[in-house]
């Protein structure tokens, strides 16, 4: 888990907390609304407030960069991209009786015992990672301290370690998923022309 840990600071931010807190709830009402309405492009639009929450989350944490990318990417090409594919293909977009699984329960245990795994993960690594900001030729701001970095203060070297780490560690996977992506709209295109 290559994720920010926070410098040891004993400052609060209330009204960031309050914020985040709200979003929180916000996020979670809005994701449990995605699995669970009945119609998928309903499912979108609340994908969209879940990542929308994300993007003001970073915006808390004063990571611009990252809202602007989660804004651009997620909300305006992902979903995009989702409700072509919706529109182009002519899914039903209310109930379909013929779509009734009888495994759904499968599915279910699949996903508890996902969930476990995931939260056994989290629990036995928080903390123990940090982004090696010190491996970086970074200049000198407010809130870089070694090889931490304190969330809330400036964020100039974050976004040069966080491109740094995209197109030198995680290159392969970043060029993945834009081959998925590509080969989903040419899917959406085939699937469209077909009329």
């Amino acid at each position: 888990m290559s994720g920010l840990v926070l410098a040891t600071e004993t400052t609060f931010d209330v009204p960031g907390n309050v914020a985040f807190a709200v979003l929180a709830v916000l996020m979670v009402v809005a994701a449990i609304r995605v699995v669970t309405t009945r119609n998928i492009v309903h499912a979108a639009l609340w994908l969209v407030v879940v990542l929308g929450g994300n993007a003001v989350v970073y915006l808390i944490l004063q990571a611009e960069f990252l809202a602007l990318t989660q804004l651009l990417v997620y909300i305006g090409a992902i979903i995009v991209l989702f409700l072509f594919g919706i529109m182009l293909t002519r899914a039903p977009l209310g109930k379909s009786d013929d779509l009734d699984n009888n495994q759904r329960w499968i599915g279910a245990v699949v996903g508890v015992l996902l969930l476990v795994v995931i939260g056994f993960s989290l629990t036995r690594s928080w903390g123990t990672d940090r982004l090696d900001f010190a491996a970086y030729d970074l200049p000198q701001v407010s809130g870089v301290t070694g090889t931490s970095v304190q969330i809330g203060g400036s964020g100039n070297g974050r976004t040069q370690a966080l491109a740094n780490e995209i197109f030198a560690d995680y290159l392969i996977p970043f060029e993945v998923v834009s081959v998925l992506l590509t080969g989903a709209l040419i899917g959406a295109i085939v699937l469209a022309r077909r009329d």
